[in-house]
C-alpha cells in the first residue's frame, strides 16, 4: 500500500520510517510550505508586547508558531493546543501551563481554565477563528496576529497531479532521498521510499493529513473514493470533510506515532 506523506523535513522523515516499518510504501511529497507573515511590522509589535510581559497568556497552536517566538517572560503562561506543539515549546525551554485533554482548537476553548486576562494568539493566515471567538466568549481579552502563511508548493492542479501521478519535471524531495540513503546504510530496503522523481505507476492508497491547508491541497488531487484519508486530529478531519474528503480514521493522539497507528488500524 502506497502512503502519501504530504509534509517533509524531519517530521516527514520520521513518519516515512514508521510507515515503512509498518510494511507500507511511503511517498514523501510536501504539498505546502511555510512562508513568513506579510505584515512583519505588526507581528514584531505583537511579539514585543509578549516579550515585555504585557499579556497573561500565550496560545500556541502549531510548531511553525514556535519558530517565530521571542524569549517568553516567566510571568506569561503558555497554552499549547496539543502534545506535539507542547514538545516543541519545551525543546526551547518554554514551560507549558495548559494542554487540553481533547487536543484541538475546540477542545482548548471548551477546557479553558480561567475567565479573565489578556491573551496573545499568533497563528497562520488561514487559521479558523475558533480560539479567538471562543476565548472572548469566556471573557478573555484576545489579541491575534498572523505569524506565518501556508503556501501551496504547486500553483496549479495540473502541476500537482503531474508531481504525484507522473513525477515529471525537476521536482526533488530531498528528505525522502536522505531517508532512502539512511535505510540502505542500515541494511534495510531503501527502495521502499519513493522520491518525487520516480514514476508513479501505482495509485496512492492512503494519505496522511496534518492540517486544513494540507487537506485543501489533497482535495485537488482528485483521489479515488477508496483512498484512505487519515487525519491527525478531529479539527483536521473536519477540514478534510469540508474539502470533500472521506476520512477513514483519525489519530487518537496528534503525533507521528498516532497518525501511523490510525493508518495501520484503517488498512
Amino acid at each position: 500500500m502506497r502512503v502519501l506523506i504530504p509534509r517533509g523535513g524531519t517530521w516527514g522523515d520520521d513518519v516515512a520510517r514508521r510507515v515503512a516499518d509498518a510494511g507500507f510504501e511511503p511517498l514523501v511529497l510536501p504539498l505546502v510550505t511555510i512562508e513568513p507573515a506579510e505584515d512583519q511590522e505588526r507581528l514584531r509589535a505583537a511579539l514585543d508586547q509578549l516579550a515585555a510581559g504585557r499579556v497573561d497568556w500565550l496560545i500556541v497552536t502549531s510548531q511553525s508558531t514556535v519558530r517565530v517566538l521571542p524569549r517568553i517572560p516567566a510571568s506569561v503562561k503558555v497554552a499549547a493546543v496539543g502534545s506535539v506543539t507542547a514538545a516543541s515549546l519545551r525543546e526551547r525551554g518554554v514551560p507549558v501551563a495548559f494542554i487540553p485533554t481533547r487536543q484541538s482548537a475546540a477542545g482548548l476553548v471548551d477546557e479553558w481554565p480561567i475567565r479573565e486576562g489578556r491573551v496573545l494568539w499568533p497563528h497562520a493566515l488561514d487559521a479558523r477563528p475558533t480560539i479567538a471567538e471562543g476565548l472572548r466568549r469566556h471573557g478573555m481579552q484576545v489579541s491575534e496576529v498572523v505569524a506565518y502563511r501556508t503556501v501551496p508548493v504547486f500553483e496549479s492542479s495540473d502541476e500537482l497531479l503531474d508531481a504525484v501521478t507522473e513525477q515529471t519535471g525537476p521536482l526533488q524531495v530531498v528528505d525522502a532521498q536522505r531517508l532512502q540513503r539512511e535505510l540502505q546504510a542500515s541494511g534495510q530496503d531503501g527502495d521502499a521510499v519513493l522520491t518525487a522523481v520516480e514514476p508513479a505507476e501505482t495509485p496512492i492508497d492512503a494519505v496522511l493529513v496534518t492540517s486544513g491547508s494540507v487537506a485543501k491541497q489533497v482535495a485537488r488531487l482528485g483521489l479515488a473514493a477508496e483512498t484512505r484519508v487519515i487525519a491527525i486530529g478531529e479539527q483536521t478531519a473536519e477540514d478534510c470533510r469540508k474539502h470533500g474528503l472521506r476520512v477513514a480514521a483519525v489519530a487518537a493522539r496528534p503525533s507521528a506515532e498516532g497518525l501511523v497507528a490510525a493508518l495501520v488500524a484503517a488498512a
